[in-house]
């Protein structure tokens, strides 16, 4: 062992079917990807290099890598099989490397940006976030982005069909204590930065990131077949394992809601499914601008 965590086993056996992840998982709009690098400060900028962390099967990398600029791009990747799908893209301008968010394996203010697609829930922690730190320049950014359907949607989200809101309940009975989007942790590591505990008075340097976080939502809507909508729903890291009977019950509950009555098809016998791309993002406070107050006298001391 070195020291680090390693890959979450949820994760390690819920994303196992790779080619399913990657061939039914939804790619990211050019708004989208626009806004977000626009946002990290490397949109228009020629030969910017890029970390793209936990960069899965490379649904994310490849449109990266396809576009004008020719971004340098780093994709780091821990799970093996998703990683193997990627390496056979075999994506110009990119190299991949074997690594995790608490031991990124690139040099200090090695690169302009760090992006992160559908992940950084997995990882939301203060070594991860320490660790972006130090890889970013002094101008660098973070962005993270997430493609959340309906019926993965946080709970307060209000589903745009009946039967997406009805699958939105059946995702919510499932709970494996693992830190998923739809619970909204992911926030607080931000949140905490700059929190001192008051016996101490310890201002602690940790304040790494801009606050408030900046956050863009895109609506998208994609119509599929039905069986292709399950697909999709049964790459979610907590559906792709359920096996014998929780599976079957899974199945049924997701395709009575799925063949309501209400439910509209288009010619294609396809169904609408709806949902938000969010895309949030933060700049690198540089060393030089973070304050750090080691030692403060105790009132009364």
């Amino acid at each position: 062992m070195d020291g680090h965590a390693a890959i979450n086993d949820r994760a390690r056996t819920g994303f196992a079917k790779s080619a399913a992840y990657d061939q039914y998982r939804p790619s990211y709009t050019a708004t989208a990807t626009e806004e977000l690098l626009r946002q990290v400060r490397v949109a228009g900028q020629q030969h910017a290099k890029i970390l793209d962390l936990a960069a899965g099967t490379g649904k994310f990398t490849e449109i990266l890598a396809g576009r004008d600029e020719q971004f340098e791009i780093i994709a780091v990747e821990p799970h093996n099989d998703m990683r193997d799908v990627l390496v056979e893209k075999k994506l110009r301008h990119v190299t991949v490397l074997s690594g995790k968010a608490d031991s990124i394996p690139l040099e200090d203010e090695s690169v302009d940006a760090v992006v992160i697609a559908q992940a950084f829930h997995w990882f939301a922690n203060k070594v991860a976030l320490t660790e972006i730190h130090r890889v970013c320049r002094p101008h660098g950014a973070l962005g993270m982005i997430w493609n959340i359907e309906d019926y993965n949607a946080p709970r307060d989200h209000q589903a745009t069909t009946a039967w997406e809101g009805k699958v939105q309940d059946l995702t919510w009975t499932f709970n494996d204590n693992e830190p998923r989007f739809r619970h909204q942790k992911w926030r607080k590591v931000f949140e905490d930065q700059s929190k001192s505990t008051p016996l101490s008075l310890i201002f602690a340097n940790d304040q790494y990131f801009a606050l408030p976080l900046g956050q863009h939502l895109e609506s998208f809507e994609v119509w599929l077949t039905k069986e292709n909508v399950w697909e999709r729903y049964n790459t979610v890291s907590h559906i792709s394992i359920l096996q014998g009977d929780e599976h079957e019950r899974t199945y049924k509950t997701f395709m009575d809601a799925l063949n309501g009555p209400e439910v509209e098809t288009n010619e294609k016998g396809e169904v609408a499914v709806h949902g938000k791309t969010y895309i949030v993002w933060t700049t690198k406070i540089p060393e030089d601008g973070r304050e750090s107050l080691t030692e403060v006298e105790m009132p009364g001391a």
